[in-house]
């Protein structure tokens, strides 16, 4: 995403880069196992299989897991931290995740043949910073209960949602160009990156400024200032993307980068004719939208109060994806109106044969298996099986990507993560054309 806009965010401080030689040791050593991942799975043929489902001419099934509970996942020291400069130990994460992921559940997951360097720019916040109250069931996961102040009571409260400002700071991205590329040099080409994975969903901060029964009741109850601020927040998002593009601050996705709540973004149709290497700009791009609170909600107002919203921002982009966690099946009528849709996520409580028969082979499914079957104390890997066996036997002829996500807990055993993914690459490979 571009900052979450109900925090302040920091801005990235612009300073030389110096890292003790014990720490450039671990950076390297983890930057050699990268590298070598990284010419294995270019010398695969996954990428080629990753667009074939994109360009709606799949082989298989795609399989990648995504928002893992990392906190739960360190085993024999794999992904405890051996480096102390605050950017290091960012880069570092990364790194050991990457190569965990790549060693115990890799699915169909690409590790790339280089490492990215990103450019260092700050947005100011949306105006509102969230206030909420907490509570914690475990201290080191970061999924937890959360009661939000309502800050947005009356229409004259939308004023409150202000456009941000963006700030590249140039110094800021040489610093850690100059540092990455002295430390990985002879191991590994470092590129600058901008930004891809732009999250945008506006009801999920609308309702934490708005409370959620507030919001739904006003639907109905104050169509107007709901639409007022919908679009205000529309405006700032869209404002962002002007000043990232003018920037020169955004960069490709269709490669091995996350869409939307989906997997990769591997497709023949971008970037496009309208190219230029130089200068990325959103029609080069993929884009994305959700409504996660809007699953009873009808399709006519998840129409009249989001998507018919959404076009101003969807239709700056070359391809999009559409969805999270909110049931979809019952309104494909209302997606098949974004005129760049190629991926709908289908997730655990959608009506799975509806959502095939809507959906067809005309976009991608996105489908995301419950997770569900690794909490509760017992894992349940055979009713996981069961269900996307069953799944996919529906989905027979169409285009799918099975994308594992929003794990909160493997009940602190790893292995049951590592066992998931076994069995669903097996699952996957029995269902290849």
């Amino acid at each position: 995403m571009l900052h979450d806009p109900s925090h302040i965010t920091p801005i990235p401080v612009e300073e030389e880069i110096l890292l003790e030689q014990d720490e450039v040791d671990v950076l390297r050593r983890l930057g050699e196992a990268y590298a070598e991942y990284g010419r294995k799975d270019k010398e695969s043929d996954k990428a080629g299989l990753w667009r074939a489902l994109n360009d709606k001419k799949s082989i298989r099934p795609m399989l990648w897991i995504n928002e893992i509970p990392w906190h739960e996942m360190n085993v024999d020291d794999e992904l405890t931290l051996g480096t102390r400069h605050p950017w290091a130990r960012e880069l570092e994460t990364g790194l050991r995740r990457t190569l965990y992921q790549a060693r115990h559940m890799p699915g169909d997951m690409i590790v790339s043949d280089f490492l990215e360097c990103p450019k260092a720019f700050h947005s100011s916040d949306f105006g509102i910073i969230e206030k909420v109250r907490t509570r914690h069931t475990d201290a080191e996961s970061d999924i937890y209960s959360r009661h939000f102040e309502i800050q947005i009571k009356d229409p004259e409260d939308i004023e409150k949602i202000l456009i941000p400002k963006i700030t590249w700071l140039e110094k800021a991205t040489e610093c850690r160009l100059a540092a990455m590329r002295g430390i990985f040099a002879d191991i590994c080409e470092v590129r600058l990156a901008g930004q891809t994975h732009i999250w945008f969903t506006p009801w999920d901060y609308l309702i934490r400024w708005w409370g959620v029964e507030e919001a739904m009741l006003d639907l109905a109850m104050r169509p107007d200032m709901v639409h007022a601020a919908y679009e205000r927040m529309v405006d700032a998002w869209m404002s962002e993307l002007d000043q990232l593009e003018e920037l020169n601050l955004l960069s490709l996705d269709s490669n091995n980068t996350r869409i939307g709540s989906g997997g990769y973004g591997y497709v023949s149709d971008l970037p496009g004719e309208d190219f230029d290497p130089g200068h990325i700009r959103p029609n080069n791009m993929w884009g994305c939208s959700n409504s996660q609170i809007f699953t009873s909600v009808s399709p006519e107002m998840h129409w009249e109060f989001a998507v018919e919203h959404d076009l101003r921002w969807l239709g700056r982009f070359g391809l999009t994806y559409y969805g999270c966690c909110e049931r979809l099946d019952n309104k494909m009528p209302v997606l098949r109106r974004i005129p760049n849709l190629r991926k709908v996520s289908v997730s655990p409580w959608c009506d799975s044969g509806r959502a095939v028969d809507e959906i067809g082979d005309d976009y991608v499914i996105s489908r995301k298996p419950s997770p569900s079957v690794f909490a509760g104390g017992r894992f349940r890997l055979d009713e996981a099986e069961r269900e996307l066996r069953e799944f996919l036997d529906l989905a027979k002829g169409c285009h799918t990507e099975v994308i594992l996500k929003d794990i909160s807990t493997v009940d602190r055993d790893p292995a049951r993560l590592w066992e998931w993914e076994k069995m669903a690459m097996r699952t996957v490979m029995d269902f290849e054309r």
